[in-house]
């Protein structure tokens, strides 16, 4: 079999970010697991000695052939380009080829290695800068095996100014994660000291495998999306469709005290993009609580004459040509996986909360059996639903609070207020007029920063008196209020005009308590589910409780044949 390892011209040798790529436990397995990647792997086992500074890397790819074997650790010596153009064309994980001739300079390594076609395996043993030391033939499996030990052994000074062993091994947790969630068809094990540490199992999709990562999040908490992009106009590139993958935890049901996990991804490697990143945290303004993250991973597959890799020694930081086409995609596919409607939402998003609030009335009732809801008895939504409405029909309101919606699914609680508030706050947005009032509003006792603030957000304002102030125009919804006093003070203590709009909507809303006829509970129903984002009011709670034919026929056990029941 051929060689296919060959060392890079010096012209593209010059051309590659230099830096060095080794620098800690985690830094060898992402570079050994990437190789694995590339070489097809599609189950790949990483040992850890932390202690001893050593790493082991077994996949079951294509494999080395002895030529390649002689040529893997030296300078630049790469499988995946060869030419300057290369460049610019890279769809491989890595391409530099300095991660095993650095490990050679700063550990022992050694690779036992057998083509997928190959009748025998070899064992290598590299010295310094890649020089083969010890070759023998071997038994293996086909696939490869990568040994580093005695890391910075040579360079103990390297060793000391390293965070500690635990956070070395934490990092590396984190590496093996971001790895598995952009290849979610591979399998992992992970072994610490000869015990098994952890394991991923491969999944159809990002979003069954997700959970095994956070384990607090359920596969129902998540909506996965998967789009085809055209790609931009006018760019002079490649007019080859590019595609968008996203997975997002619905915003209410999971969510985060940090934005630690809005993740981006490009071309199955984690990247960092803080542009990209905060397209995402746009996506989701006034649909979380106050200090909540999203979880979102996004995963971009996209012609690779689009993107710049070689900015970063580690690849994590990318260029992307025209940035903002792709943002505008972003923010269109978050607000589509936001809506309600039949394909997003399934019977089994609320199995704890359902579950919950019916073991709470049993507790309470007179009739009371051990029963449970489990998740596999939830299957999607009847296909008659269209896609675009779930056809939810108010059909009773219960304590002047929650109006009943009955659809072919089953039933919907939804709180009025907050559903009257999200319709609000939209319309707000898009449609955010003052106007003036006769008479004016007169305020009392207003500090300098409440005078500020009001004139911030557009309204007219001018002393009326000693200690007085006349408020001379007012956002429309609070123009017939008569509480327009409070809602004008209220404004006033601070927040920005998207702050004063939530403050508006929800003092504009219908109060709890109040009682509404079956044609108004359907008119808002309707004008709620045309919301863009109708899981969350603008505070970031759930605005509807789904109670699924499913969950309810379980519940009163109407898969029993009622004569056996009956002792018949």
């Amino acid at each position: 079999m051929a060689s296919t390892i060959y060392a890079l011209p010096a012209e593209v040798v010059h051309l590659i970010t230099a830096g060095e790529v080794i620098d800690s436990l985690a830094s060898v397995v992402r570079e050994l697991v990437e190789n694995s990647l590339d070489a097809g792997a599609t189950r790949i086992v990483v040992s850890l000695w932390p202690g001893q500074w050593r790493v082991r890397v077994a996949d079951n790819g294509y494999g080395m052939t002895l030529d390649d074997l002689h040529k893997a650790a030296t300078a630049h010596s790469t499988s995946k380009i060869c030419s300057c153009a290369d460049l610019w064309k890279i769809t491989s994980l890595g391409f530099r080829g300095e991660a095993l001739h650095s490990l050679t300079t700063l550990a022992d390594l050694e690779i036992l290695s057998r083509p997928q076609r190959g009748d025998c395996g070899w064992r290598f043993v590299y010295g310094y800068a890649g020089e083969a030391l010890y070759v023998e033939a071997c038994a293996i499996a086909p696939g490869t095996i990568v040994t580093v030990s005695n890391l910075f052994g040579n360079c103990s000074g390297r060793r000391q100014g390293l965070p500690t062993l635990a956070q070395q091994m934490k990092a590396v947790q984190a590496t093996i994660h971001q790895i598995a969630l952009c290849h979610p068809h591979i399998t992992w094990q992970v072994w610490q000291n000869d015990k098994e540490w952890f394991t991923l199992c491969r999944t159809a999709s990002i979003g069954q495998l997700l959970p095994q990562i956070i384990h607090q999040v359920k596969e129902a908490d998540l909506q996965e999306l998967k789009l085809e992009v055209p790609p931009p106009q006018n760019s002079g590139l490649s007019t080859e469709h590019c595609a968008l993958h996203l997975v997002v935890g619905l915003p209410d049901r999971c969510h985060r005290h940090r934005p630690d996990w809005v993740r981006v991804a490009v071309n199955g490697r984690m990247v960092k993009s803080s542009e990209l990143e905060q397209t995402i945290l746009s996506g989701f303004h006034r649909t979380l609580p106050r200090d909540r993250y999203p979880i979102t991973f996004l995963h971009l597959l996209i012609s690779p004459e689009h993107i710049n890799w070689n900015r970063n020694p580690a690849k994590t930081e990318i260029y992307l040509n025209q940035l903002s086409y792709w943002q505008e995609q972003i923010s269109t596919a978050i607000a589509q996986v936001l809506r309600i409607n039949s394909t997003s939402v399934k019977d089994a998003v609320h199995t704890t909360r359902v579950g919950k609030l019916l073991k709470a009335a049993e507790e309470k009732g007179g009739y009371n059996v051990n029963r449970s809801v489990p998740s596999e008895e939830h299957k999607t939504l009847p296909e008659k639903l269209q896609a675009t409405s779930l056809q939810l029909k108010a059909v009773a309101q219960v304590n002047n609070t929650y109006i009943v919606a009955e659809h072919p699914g089953g039933v919907w609680l939804v709180e009025q207020h907050i559903a009257h508030e999200r319709v609000l706050y939209e319309q707000l947005c898009d449609n955010w007029k003052i106007i003036p009032i006769e008479p004016p509003v007169i305020l009392y006792q207003l500090s300098p920063a409440q005078v500020s603030q009001l004139q911030r957000i557009d309204l007219d304002i001018e002393p009326f008196g000693e200690q007085l102030w006349a408020v001379r125009t007012v956002p429309t919804l609070l123009q017939q209020r008569d509480d327009c006093a409070d809602a004008i003070l209220e404004l006033s203590w601070g927040g920005d005009l998207q702050a004063a709009q939530v403050a508006v909507a929800c003092r504009s809303a219908i109060r709890n308590g109040t009682i509404l006829s079956l044609q108004e509970m359907q008119t808002l129903l309707d004008e709620w589910q045309r919301t863009r984002n109708p899981r969350t009011c603008p505070h970031g709670r759930p605005i509807y409780l789904s109670l699924e034919e499913s969950a309810l026929a379980r519940f009163f056990k109407r898969h029993w044949v009622i004569g056996k029941s009956h002792g018949i």
